[in-house]
């Protein structure tokens, strides 16, 4: 293959990315694994400009579909998993909010987002997906440069810049990526990754993981925050994380169950009602699931909205 002619020049390359400079994209490759954002939306919360760089010519005033070189999403062909394993992740400083990107609240298709005002406390289990050669190069929210050899993320809510580690539930794989972008915008989904960072944990090249994503104190000393969880210790058997949708939280028994009985008729199952307790006040979660994976959750999700009932939350346990 053309990449391993050409490797040394490549690891030269891909270090030099990390100290700063960006590098170019590969060829495309193989389509982007299902649930990256091929199929969700990035949003660079600008108006105007334009500027070249690297090969691209990025006019951040034109509209989504017809922003970018590339239709569809894609992976490189090079290099290697085992280059990107090398390379050096971020260390977390204090940095000040990006004059762009943290408008608060804003609204991409329909839906409208607050901007956390600090990271610090935040922790969310979810899906994850990854983003590659179609964004490389072109401006992100914070009008960075995106570089998919980077270990960066796009959040809907965390500040820009902040630092959050990822950690894949199904393999305990973790990494720290700098929040620098929006997105995804696709349902479901709760940070896409660039591409060293999910070759990094194993989001690539299935597409979407189970993860964990824990905000990072940059101003407090490099304890154990920073440091990937202890993997559980090994039981026969034992299941990995479970997809369940959330449809609703209610504090009225009644309300609860005749939720329940909506989803039960219409065929969903298992439906569950669970106890719990929110602010010393008790509540009823209706959930669905668990689910057999991202694809199932996606369709049950849509198939929940059209029956007029409120788009479920993803939670994974």
């Amino acid at each position: 293959m053309r990449w391993r002619l050409a490797l040394p020049l490549l690891l030269m390359a891909l270090l030099a990315g990390c100290s700063g400079g960006k590098t170019r994209p590969s060829a495309p490759g193989s389509a982007a694994g299902a649930g990256s954002s091929s199929r969700g939306t990035k949003w660079s919360g600008t108006n105007g400009g334009a500027s070249s760089r690297g090969g691209v010519n990025d006019d951040i005033s034109r509209p989504q579909s017809s922003r970018y070189r590339d239709d569809a999403d894609s992976v490189p062909e090079g290099p290697p998993p085992e280059v990107i394993a090398k390379l050096p992740e971020p260390v977390p400083k204090v940095e000040p909010r990006a004059l762009y990107g943290n408008k608060s609240p804003y609204t991409v298709l329909g839906q409208t987002y607050n901007v956390l005002a600090s990271p610090n406390g935040y922790v969310e289990r979810g899906i994850a997906s990854f983003y590659g050669n179609k964004f490389h190069g072109y401006k992100t929210s914070s009008l960075e440069d995106y570089d998919m050899y980077q270990f960066s993320a796009a959040h809907k809510t965390l500040p820009i810049p902040s630092y959050a580690r990822v950690t894949n539930l199904e393999n305990g794989k973790s990494v720290i990526v700098r929040i620098n972008d929006r997105g995804p915008f696709h349902e479901n989904r709760v940070i896409d990754l660039s591409y060293a960072a999910a070759v990094r944990i194993g989001v690539w090249p299935k597409g979407t993981g189970l993860v964990e994503v824990r905000a990072i104190d940059p101003s407090q000393p490099l304890t154990a925050q920073t440091l990937p969880p202890p993997p559980p210790p090994p039981k026969p058997a034992s299941p990995g994380p479970g997809i369940y949708l959330q449809v609703g939280a209610f504090s009225d028994a009644t309300n609860a169950e005749r939720v329940a009985q909506q989803l039960r008729a219409a065929n969903f199952a298992p439906v569950q009602v669970v106890d719990a307790q929110i602010n010393g006040r008790s509540i009823r979660r209706v959930r669905v699931g668990p689910l057999a994976g991202v694809d199932q959750a996606d369709d049950v999700t849509s198939r929940i909205e059209n029956m007029g009932l409120p788009r479920p939350q993803v939670a994974v346990d």
